[in-house]
């Protein structure tokens, strides 16, 4: 534990350094739509999984000149995952996708590299954290700047049945001030039948940046009801969220399929 707080602090300290000028990012498409539980691969093992988000109704005009749309977009990713240690997992979205967007059709959008660091054996403690850090290498055509970066904390509360997480994210793309980075929470309250499934209200947001959060109206807020279900050859999570701002989409579904490859 003593080695996971350095290594989290050394990690923590870098990205506030590398952050000193970090600017509002504009409401781009997304590959992933999840809270994270600060749940890692056990140490050793690896896992993959696939991403794929639809939206069937929503935005007509892109976040910025050349960007995608995401009225009846299809995007995705593939997620490889390796246990580390056992506070430490290992993250690649190779590659970022789109099957189809209005306009680009078919693209490659990039690839992400992350490092998750949590407190170990997080689903054995009622209270659990976590910080999860990713660097974006990306499409022109998928988010404003080449160069884009994610500080995701992690907390949450196991009350079982119910889980409370909140993961209050901030995004950068390294060209500003403290006060530009864009504030991108992400919550979810889940109640567990059983070991195999659980239901959950999730909310996702973009306020803004914090120098001054958007009005209201123009923010991107939207609320979800997911499913889960795990078994012993494949976990599945799908959902549908609906937009409750001007500045999100109105209706989109996701699907995550995953699965330990070793």
């Amino acid at each position: 534990m003593e080695l996971f707080r350095r290594n989290t602090y050394f990690a923590l300290g870098w990205l506030a350094f590398a952050l000193l000028a970090a600017p509002a990012v504009t409401f781009a498409q997304t590959d992933e739509i999840q809270v994270y539980d600060a749940e890692i691969e056990d140490t050793g093992k690896f896992n993959l999984m696939i991403h794929s988000n639809f939206t069937p109704s929503g935005r007509t005009t892109p976040a910025f000149p050349g960007g995608l749309t995401s009225n009846h977009s299809f995007n995705g990713t593939a997620e490889w995952a390796y246990g580390v240690t056992d506070w430490f997992e290992q993250g690649l979205y190779l590659p970022v996708y789109s099957f189809y967007s209005p306009g680009h059709g078919g693209t490659i959008n990039g690839f992400k590299l992350r490092e998750l660091f949590v407190r170990p054996h997080a689903h054995d403690h009622t209270f659990f954290y976590g910080v999860n850090f990713e660097f974006s290498v990306n499409a022109t055509y998928w988010e404003s700047r080449r160069i884009t970066s994610e500080i995701r904390p992690i907390v949450g509360l196991h009350l079982h049945p119910v889980d409370i997480v909140f993961n209050p994210i901030v995004d950068t793309d390294y060209t500003g001030g403290f006060g530009g980075l864009e504030f991108v929470p992400a919550t979810r309250v889940a109640y567990n039948f059983n070991e195999k499934w659980a239901g959950a209200l999730e909310e996702y947001s973009d306020d803004g940046p914090l120098r001054k959060f958007l009005p209201l109206h123009d923010q991107f807020h939207e609320v979800w009801a997911v499913m889960d279900h795990n078994n012993k050859w494949l976990n599945i999570e799908t959902g549908i969220g609906f937009g409750v701002t001007h500045g999100a989409d109105k209706i989109t579904l996701k699907l995550m399929l995953s699965r330990d490859l070793n």
